[in-house]
């Protein structure tokens, strides 16, 4: 995919909001009306290998990591790219603007972004619309799930079951998402007594959706890098206690350490290279604090095959992209795929 770094300028001369909405376009309108194309083009030579796990089975180990697809405009075309799953979201049940712009912003010196985004989107009824529809044979399809900025913390239980109830028949898993830093208090929600405060009533709702559907949708917590020893130690118990499914490890993080980009004091949660020794740390310690009780699936910092490979080799079930696409290019599953896992 030699072609990206002669795209790179130009794409680096619109803002990243707008880099962004133009490539969904794109992906929407390649996997609309021509994804054989772009299948060609992007299709690995490796296929696999397969992975099993939360009792769904993953064609490859790669998946694109909440965040990207927020309104599910472009996962069609995503799904060309040679993914096994994609997570949609993060979804709110209402929609909301999210943080004022400029609220992206590209660390090229460090190959990072720092996003302040605060969940914009077009709400749930949009996403579960665009979600309808035939799908790419193969692909595992998530939707990540987070309360609305207007919702009281004591009441985020509510908007995370309303989401539950409205994703279960359409997603084959959802991620409960509660360490964004980008939502005021919403990490606060890691905590043990407030995880299952809200674990506790979204696993009701998902067995009470299991009896209408006939299957169990299974359920993942993705929790911030940031946790301390102690708290981290009580979120897992929460997760265990409430019979959630596994742990993405980790979202963005608020650390700024060795940055050389004058945006580094943008406030916001950072991912790319930057975060990738300290998110692998993070995952190296959920994976041993679980000892196989939960799988857990890598996100953050993975820039390439090798981080890729480090991550399944620390005990990751699966390993999810998001910063790297914006620096390596959309030919980078590719890459890491063909590189062998």
């Amino acid at each position: 995919m030699q072609f990206y770094p002669l795209l790179r300028p130009l794409i680096y001369a619109l803002t990243p909001e707008q880099a962004h909405a133009a490539t969904i376009a794109l992906l929407r309108l390649g996997g609309g009306l021509a994804p054989w194309l772009l299948s060609a083009f992007f299709r690995p030579r490796r296929a696999g290998p397969p992975v099993e796990a939360f009792g769904l089975r993953f064609a490859n180990p790669l998946g694109m990591a909440a965040g990207y697809d927020k309104d599910g405009l472009g996962w069609r075309g995503l799904a060309c790219l040679g993914f096994g799953h994609i997570e949609l979201g993060t979804v709110t049940p209402l929609a909301q603007p999210g943080n004022p712009k400029p609220r992206v912003f590209r660390l090229v010196e460090d190959k990072a972004v720092i996003n302040r985004m605060g969940f914009p989107g077009k709400g749930a009824d949009f996403l579960a619309g665009q979600m309808r529809g035939a799908r790419p044979a193969g692909l595992v399809l998530g939707v990540n799930i987070g309360k609305n900025k207007a919702t009281p913390l004591e009441e985020a239980a509510g908007d995370y079951t309303r989401l539950v109830e409205r994703f279960a028949p359409l997603a084959d898993y959802l991620a409960v998402n509660v360490s964004s830093p980008n939502t005021p208090g919403l990490r606060s929600l890691q905590s043990r007594q407030a995880l299952e405060g809200i674990l506790g009533p979204v696993n009701q709702a998902r067995q009470e959706a299991a009896r209408r559907l006939g299957r169990r949708v299974p359920l993942l917590v993705k929790l911030a890098p940031d946790l301390q020893d102690a708290d981290l130690d009580g979120a897992l118990e929460a997760l265990l206690a409430c019979q959630m499914d596994g742990v993405i490890a980790a979202n963005t993080t608020l650390r700024r350490d060795g940055l050389r980009s004058p945006l580094a004091a943008e406030t916001g949660g950072m991912s790319g290279a930057p975060l990738g020794e300290f998110s692998l740390g993070f995952l190296k310690k959920v994976v041993r604090r679980l000892d196989g009780a939960l799988p857990v699936v890598a996100s953050g910092g993975v820039m390439d095959a090798q981080g890729a490979r480090q991550r399944l080799e620390a005990g990751a079930a699966l390993v999810q992209l998001y910063t790297g696409l914006i620096y390596a290019g959309p030919g980078l599953v590719k890459q890491i795929l063909d590189s062998g896992l």
